[in-house]
This record gives C-alpha cells, sequence and structure tokens, in this order.
C-alpha cells in the first residue's frame, strides 16, 4: 500500500497531555490523545463537501479520562473478553482484573485505554508508546509497546503495532473507535455492511465464544452488503443475548498479510469505509449499550454508533487446542506485530 505523506502537528494540551492532529489533501483531520492513545476525532467531507465528525466521542475531558465504553481507545494487554479472568500459561494459572461480572473484558480496569503513553512525532507519523510492568493487571512479563499513527492522502488511517516482552505473556490489541458515517451521532441502522467472512463466532450468555458457526441463512451473513438495522430487527437468539451484533468473525487466511475484510457505506453522506487487518479476528459491535451517554452529538442511544475491531478472537488464550493457545502468546526474544487501516472514502 502506498502512503502519501500527511501533516502531522501538536495541539494544545488538555487534560492528561497534549493532543496531535493528522491532517491530508482531502480536508480529513484526524486528532489523537496519548491518553490510552485515544483516537478522539476524524472529520471527514460528505458528498456535498460538508466535514462533519464521524467518530463518536466524550463532550469534556472528564468522559475521555474514564472512557467507560472505549471510544476511541487502544485496548490491552487482552482485547476482549477472557473467561473468569484467568488462564494457564507454561503450568502456572493467571488472574487478572475481573471487570465484567466475572470475567475480564478490554484490559481490566487499569487496561492501556486508561494509560498515558508516550509521544513522538517522526515524519510523516504519530508514534505512541507504553511500557506494562510485570503483574500489571495480572498479567506476567514486562511489555514495551509501540503504536505508530499514519494518515495518507488518499485517506487511509493505518494502525500499525509492536511489542515485545521479557517474559511469556498474552498479548491481544485492538483500536476501539465508535464509527458513524452519517455525522450526526444517530443511528447506524440505513449504514451498508459488508463482511468478508463465512463463520462468526456464538456465544454465551457472557458474551464468551462457545463454538464457531456458519454465517449462511442467519443474520450474521453480510457476505453481500445489508442494512445493519434490517439484521438488528432479526429472531435471533444470539442477538438476544448480546441485545444486537457483539461478535466475532473469523476472517479467511487467519493472521497475515494486510487485507481487505470488510466495507460500510452510509448513503446519504456518500462516506465509505473500508477495514484492512492482518488479524484472524473481526468483532462487529454495534453499540447496543449507548444508553443515554452524553456524547459530542448529544445523548447516545443505542445503535448510534458501530465497531469494527479488528483482533485475535476472545479468549484464544484459553482455547482447547494448544496451537490456538499458543498463537495468542508472546514469549521473549518474539516480536509482535499488527496493523490495521480505516481508509474513509466519499463516492
Amino acid at each position: 500500500m502506498t502512503m502519501v505523506l500527511s501533516r502531522v502537528r501538536r495541539l494544545t494540551d488538555e487534560g492528561a497531555g497534549p493532543l496531535f492532529m493528522l491532517s491530508n489533501s482531502l480536508d480529513m483531520s484526524v486528532v489523537i490523545s496519548p491518553w490510552g492513545a485515544t483516537l478522539r476525532s476524524w472529520r471527514v467531507p460528505d458528498r456535498y463537501g460538508r466535514v462533519a465528525d464521524i467518530l463518536l466521542g466524550y463532550p469534556s475531558e472528564k468522559g475521555w479520562q474514564e472512557n467507560l465504553h472505549f471510544m476511541g481507545a487502544t485496548v490491552g494487554r487482552w482485547a476482549n473478553r477472557m473467561s473468569n479472568a484467568r488462564f494457564s500459561l507454561d503450568g502456572r494459572l493467571f488472574q487478572v482484573d475481573r471487570n465484567e461480572g466475572n470475567h475480564l473484558l478490554h484490559g481490566g480496569y487499569t487496561g492501556f485505554h486508561r494509560r498515558l503513553w508516550s509521544a513522538r512525532i517522526q515524519d510523516d507519523t504519530l508514534v505512541l508508546g507504553l511500557t506494562s510492568p510485570d503483574g500489571d493487571g495480572g498479567f506476567p512479563g514486562a511489555v514495551n509497546v509501540q503504536l505508530a499513527y499514519r494518515l495518507d492522502d488518499e485517506g487511509r488511517l493505518l494502525l500499525d503495532y509492536q511489542a515485545s516482552s521479557d517474559a511469556p505473556t498474552p498479548i491481544n490489541l485492538t483500536a476501539h473507535p465508535y464509527f458513524n458515517l452519517g455525522g450526526d451521532g444517530r443511528d447506524i441502522r440505513d449504514h451498508q455492511l459488508r463482511i468478508d467472512a463465512e463463520q462468526v463466532l456464538h456465544t454465551d450468555k457472557a458474551l464468551i465464544p462457545t463454538h464457531q458457526a456458519p454465517v449462511a441463512g442467519s443474520a450474521f451473513d453480510f457476505r453481500s452488503p445489508a442494512p445493519i438495522g434490517a439484521r438488528l430487527s432479526w429472531l435471533e437468539p444470539q442477538l438476544t443475548l448480546a441485545g444486537g451484533f457483539d461478535h466475532c468473525y473469523v476472517l479467511p487466511g487467519g493472521r497475515g498479510d494486510l487485507r481487505e475484510v470488510a466495507h460500510v457505506h452510509e448513503p446519504s453522506s456518500g462516506r465509505s469505509l473500508t477495514v484492512l487487518t492482518t488479524e484472524p479476528g473481526l468483532q462487529f459491535y454495534s453499540g447496543n449499550h449507548l444508553r443515554l451517554v452524553p456524547g459530542r452529538h448529544g445523548l447516545y442511544q443505542a445503535h448510534a454508533g458501530f465497531c469494527l475491531e479488528a483482533q485475535a478472537f476472545p479468549n484464544q488464550i484459553n482455547s482447547p487446542d494448544p496451537v490456538q493457545a499458543e498463537a495468542v502468546v508472546l514469549r521473549p526474544g518474539q516480536h509482535y506485530r499488527q496493523q490495521t487501516c480505516y481508509w474513509l472514502q466519499t463516492l
């Protein structure tokens, strides 16, 4: 993928640190905070040239500091859910934060979304860094993480994650922006979604995966573009459990090269989002728990935004398949790398 130089500049300090803006020749601007390595804003023109923010966000610094809904945050050490907030590794049992009932969600109470990352500008890139000490949230090993953000003149925002550890530890990083391509934060029901996957992970009532299931003939079949709202109306037990979509799709090809895996189009604005990733899983979350959440667009309601989170599979470290479990372990001398690209276009 050819990347064209973007502009990166530091804005005034706010709250826990400075803000940084990436901009390009398409009148796009992305604002990023080192607090949680968070995507706070992405302003994009519609087909008529009217610029709006296509990310949900909080109206005050207090909301960003607490970030109870993980808006725009970088999630780690473990994205998504871990059953009973524990795992076994090399014969030892580790107990980590329980922050969703008996389970771990998105790194726990003091996950990466509630840490101040270091920040530096390197040419066309904003580079953020974090050291997670041994025992952090119950996880073993000291982990060094780097996340590079780069916006090009085609509208592609590339997120390049790298990490190393001094002891074996599970790792699963992702980004958690809530998109609403209409730019008004009202509703995502008219958004047309395509996900290039034939299998999805079904879950129990705690949203812990139980098994893979084919998408064919179900509400989860987005192999051809379909409106999100129409699918939310299906009488589907899995949707009832989650209050909507909150499920991980099994992407073809597994972990590997950066490739296109999903596409979303919002008809009234003409804005489209393409997701590319190196990861094996894509969590589609339809904003089910956004109920009277104060936001920059007013009070957000359920389905005001959607997330497409590229990652390993939820609870994969506890997989009965030892190969699957080992695939998410970072060992000394190994190098973790993950790339995800969000590509915004106006058609």
